[in-house]
């Protein structure tokens, strides 16, 4: 009973994660103009200062 409720909690566990990670692939392909602009700004001022 106890081994089958770990893997549940785990099997569960993974779920949320691949969830998490369709969500930020989805996030950067929607604004992936942004930030690539964003990070573009970023290094030349890094590279100006």
């Amino acid at each position: 009973m106890n081994r089958m409720y770990f893997r549940s909690k785990r099997g569960m566990e993974l779920v949320q994660v691949a969830i998490l990670v369709a969500i930020a692939v989805a996030l950067g392909l929607i604004f992936r103009t942004q930030i690539t602009d964003f990070v573009n700004r970023t290094f030349e001022g890094l590279s100006n200062f």
